[in-house]
C-alpha cells in the first residue's frame, strides 16, 4: 500500500504531492476482505493542497488504489504510457469504474505540479517503465527511488539510468527515500536475462505439457516465456483475465512485440501436450485464479495429468506461504510436478540488494536517508546499511510519521492518522464499518442465539429458544451444549424479580450467563445475541 506525501511550504500554507497510491491484499487476519486500501482521511481534508498524484509504475501495490479511491480527490494524476494503459484497461474491466485523466509523462520527462519540478528517471524493475522521481523545491532535492534494482540486461525496457543518477549526485541530493526490500540480503540480484537462459532450458527439456505462473504485470517474464515456448516448438495458451489484460496492453505499446501470438484458453484442449504451454495466474495462491482451480482439477478449459510440469516463476508475498502451499501439495498429490525457485532459477527479485544499495549511495550522496518500502527488519537494515556508508542523518519512520526535511534540522514533527480500508465485496470500510472484526471474533468462538418472549409484567411466555452457531454440539458427557445454554438462559432470567425484569436487564442478565457456562464447559468465551419481545 504504498503512498507518500511530499509537501512544502508553511504549516497553514502547505502545497502537497502523492506519490504512489497502492493496495495491499489480506491474509487471515480480515476474513471475507479482498483488497487492503490506504485509509486517505488526511489527504481529503487537504484535498484543495493536494497539486497531484505521481505513480512511479504499474504495480498494485503502487497504484491499484487509484480506481476506488481517487473519486474521492479528483486531482492530477500523472504516469508513463504503460501505467496509463494498465489502469484505463483495468477500470474497463469494472462495471461502474470511472475513466481517470491522466497525464502521460515520458521516462526522463520533467514537469511541475505546484512548486514541486518533477523529473522521471528510468530505473530497472520487473516491469516496464519504472522510475524514480527527482523532487525539486528550492529548498533541495528529494530523490524518491520508487521500486529500483540494477540490471545491465534486463528483457524488457533500459537498465537504471546510471549516468542521470549520478548526475543528480553531482547537483546534489537532500534525501534519498529508497526501497528496502532486500536491504538485508548481502551481494547483487541476478539479471532478468539470467532467468531467461535458465526457462529456455526448462521449456527446452521439458516432455509433457508445461505451465508457467508469475506475477502478472512482469512484462519481462512473460517475454522469456514465450521466448522459450517458440523455440521449444510450443504454442502459448494464457489463462487467467489479468495476464491476458496485461498483454493486451504491452502488445499495443510494442513491449511484445516480435513474438507468435498468446492464444485464448479455449486453444488448450486441442493442442498435443508436448507442443502448450500454459501461462496461468495464481502465482501467490489466490483462491479465485487459474491455478487454484486447476489444481483442484476444477477449470472449465484447462487440465493437467501426471507427469506434467508447473513452473512457479515467482516467489511467495509473505503472508501467501500457506494458500501457496495447498496449490502445490494439491498438484504433487495428483503427480504434477512442480518446480520452484529453489530448484532452478525461474524467478528473481525486481528490488536490489546491498551491493546495488551501496552503488545507489555512492552515486547520490544523500544528505538524509529514508528507509521506506519494507517490513521492519527490512526498514532497519537499510538504516544500518545506510549509517555504515556515512550517510550524515538516517530517519527511521513508520506509517503516520510526518518528518522535516528542510530548512531546519531533520527529524519527526508530526503524526498523522494512517489507518486502513477494506474492500468487501462491493462496499469499503473500516475494519469495524465492514463487520471484519466481528468475523475474526466469530471465527474464533462461534454464536449464540437466545429468543425470549415476555409478558408486560415480566413473566414468560415459554422457554427462550436458542440457536448456536460455530460451538461444540456436546459437552465432554455427551449432553447437548444447547441444554446447558438454554439452563442457563433460564436461570438468568428467573433470578430477576417480575417487577424488575427491564428489557435491557432481562438481556445484559441472559448474555452474561450464556457466555459464563459455555466457557465454564467449553472454555472460550462465544459472541451472544439476546432478543428480547414483549407483548
Amino acid at each position: 500500500m504504498n503512498l507518500g506525501l511530499y509537501g512544502y511550504g508553511p504549516e497553514h500554507h502547505r502545497t502537497w504531492i502523492a506519490v504512489d497510491f497502492g493496495i495491499g491484499f489480506p491474509g487471515e487476519e480480515a476474513p471475507g476482505a479482498d483488497v487492503i486500501f490506504p485509509d486517505i482521511s488526511y489527504l481529503e481534508e487537504e484535498r484543495i493542497n493536494l497539486a497531484g498524484i505521481l505513480i512511479t509504475h504499474a504495480h498494485e501495490d503502487h497504484y491499484g488504489a487509484l480506481i476506488e479511491l481517487w473519486p474521492r480527490l479528483r486531482v492530477p494524476v500523472f504516469a508513463t504510457a504503460f501505467t496509463a494503459g494498465l489502469l484505463n484497461a483495468k477500470a474497463a474491466s469494472e462495471p461502474g469504474a470511472e475513466v481517470i485523466p491522466m497525464t502521460i509523462v515520458a521516462p526522463g520527462g520533467r514537469f511541475k505540479a505546484g512548486p514541486f519540478e518533477i523529473e522521471y528517471i528510468n530505473v530497472a524493475h520487473s516491469i516496464p517503465e519504472a522510475n524514480a522521481l527527482a523532487i525539486r523545491t528550492p529548498l533541495g532535492l528529494v530523490l524518491h527511488s520508487g521500486d529500483w534494482k540494477l540490471d545491465d540486461t534486463p528483457v524488457v525496457g533500459l537498465p537504471t539510468d546510471e549516468a542521470r543518477l549520478r548526475e543528480i549526485g553531482e547537483e546534489g541530493v537532500l534525501a534519498l527515500v529508497s526501497d528496502s526490500t532486500n536491504a538485508y540480503r548481502e551481494g547483487r540480484s541476478p539479471s532478468e536475462q539470467e532467468v531467461a537462459h535458465e526457462i529456455a532450458d526448462v521449456v527446452a527439456s521439458a516432455k509433457g505439457r508445461v505451465a508457467f505462473t508469475t506475477f502478472s504485470s512482469n512484462v519481462g517474464r512473460i517475454r522469456s516465456i514465450a521466448l522459450a515456448a517458440a523455440r521449444a516448438g510450443r504454442e502459448v495458451v494464457v489463462v487467467g483475465r489479468s495476464l491476458r489484460r496485461m498483454i493486451d496492453v504491452a502488445s499495443e505499446l510494442g513491449i511484445l512485440a516480435g513474438l507468435p501470438p498468446f492464444l485464448d484458453e479455449e486453444a488448450f484442449q486441442h493442442l498435443p501436450r508436448n507442443k502448450v504451454l500454459a501461462l496461468l495466474t495464481g502465482s501467490q495462491g489466490e483462491g479465485r485464479a487459474a491455478l487454484a482451480r486447476i489444481a483442484a482439477d476444477d477449470h472449465r478449459q484447462v487440465s493437467f495429468d501426471k507427469g506434467d510440469l508447473v513452473v512457479f516463476s515467482s516467489r511467495a508475498i509473505p503472508g501467501n506461504e500457506v494458500p501457496i502451499n495447498r496449490i502445490v501439495n494439491a498438484l504433487v498429490k495428483r503427480g504434477i510436478r512442480v518446480m520452484t525457485d529453489r530448484d532452478r532459477l525461474v524467478h528473481v527479485s525486481g528490488h536490489p540488494r546491498r551491493e546495488e544499495m551501496r552503488h545507489f549511495y555512492g552515486w547520490l550522496k544523500p544528505e538524509i536517508a529514508v528507509p521506506v518500502h519494507g517490513e521492519a527488519m527490512h526498514l532497519e537494515a537499510h538504516a544500518e546499511l545506510a549509517e555504515e556508508l556515512g550517510v550524515k542523518t538516517v530517519l527511521r519512520i513508520e506509517n503516520g510519521t510526518m518528518i522535516r526535511l528542510a530548512p531546519e534540522a531533520p527529524g519527526v514533527v508530526d503524526e498523522i492518522a494512517a489507518g486502513r480500508l477494506y474492500r468487501d465485496g462491493r462496499l469499503i470500510g473500516t475494519m469495524e464499518g465492514m463487520g471484519i472484526a466481528a468475523r475474526r471474533r466469530l471465527a474464533f468462538a462461534g454464536h449464540v442465539s437466545v429468543s425470549v418472549v415476555m409478558d408486560a409484567k415480566g413473566a414468560m411466555l415459554g422457554d427462550p429458544a436458542v440457536a448456536l452457531v460455530g460451538l461444540p454440539d456436546e459437552d465432554m458427557a455427551g449432553e447437548p451444549l444447547a441444554e446447558s445454554v438454554l439452563d442457563a438462559a433460564l436461570g438468568a432470567i428467573e433470578s430477576i424479580p417480575r417487577r424488575r425484569r427491564q428489557a435491557d436487564t432481562v438481556r445484559e442478565a441472559v448474555r452474561r450467563a450464556v457466555r459464563a457456562e459455555v466457557a465454564a464447559i467449553w472454555g472460550k468465551k462465544p459472541n451472544c445475541t439476546v432478543f428480547l419481545t414483549v407483548v
